[in-house]
């Protein structure tokens, strides 16, 4: 049973917040706590956080070295601008993941969601070619069922029929999509999956400024995966 404090809270809450791809809200529940995968409610109920917070809580919640490290760096500055400034942390955890990743990835980019970093890449591609005189690569090549992020450059390049950004199509950008591999991942990897995909290459390379694809499963395309090759 949910108290008269909660009840007011959650008739606030419908009548002035808006949630993101909640159809209903006549089931909200309010958190109180959250450790590890676990979601507390104000009665005590604990619910188990599938989704992992979008996909973002990747450590769980309440994490006590994250939080330890997140409290030292607040104590300093919670933020600060990039625009002609930086900080040792920054460039501590640049050094990082530039040794994680590929020898040929060597810049980064700091961005504050998911959809921005893909905002982000697309601006990068378009304008890369712009300023080597190639003015008409302005298409971005896609799989057919993928999702990429809510903002519209990203909303352009997420599957442009059964996505749940549909609805913007008239409005968004055109871009190229190709047929999504129709494979499981504990197929063994055949070019015939991507026989398409290199169709639409070949066939507009000349209008093609970069390529995004889901790595190994398009999640919001209905958990799909496919073998890393």
């Amino acid at each position: 049973m949910k108290t008269k404090k909660e009840h007011k809270l959650i008739e606030f809450d419908k009548k002035h917040i808006l949630h993101p791809y909640a159809k209903s809200t006549k089931q909200m529940h309010i958190i109180k706590s959250a450790k590890g995968v676990h979601l507390t409610l104000h009665n005590g109920k604990k619910l188990i956080d599938g989704m992992s917070s979008w996909w973002s809580a990747i450590h769980g919640y309440n994490v006590k070295v994250l939080n330890k490290s997140a409290q030292k760096q607040l104590k300093k500055m919670s933020h600060i601008m990039f625009g002609g400034l930086t900080h040792k942390s920054a460039i501590k955890l640049s050094k990082t993941l530039i040794k994680l990743t590929h020898k040929d990835l060597q810049h980064i980019f700091y961005s504050d969601s998911g959809s921005v970093s893909v905002e982000v890449a697309l601006k990068i591609a378009f304008e890369y070619w712009s300023v080597r005189g190639y003015k008409n690569k302005t298409k971005i090549l896609s799989f057919y069922k993928g999702y990429h992020g809510d903002t519209f450059g990203a909303m352009s390049v997420c599957d442009p029929i059964t996505g749940m950004h549909s609805i913007f199509k008239d409005i968004l950008h055109k871009n190229i999509f190709a047929q999504e591999p129709k494979c499981g991942f504990c197929d063994k990897w055949d070019d015939k999956y991507i026989k398409d995909f290199e169709s639409k290459i070949k066939t507009h390379h000349k209008s093609i400024a970069a390529v995004i694809i889901e790595p190994i499963v398009q999640g919001a395309g209905g958990m799909r995966m496919y073998p890393p090759m």
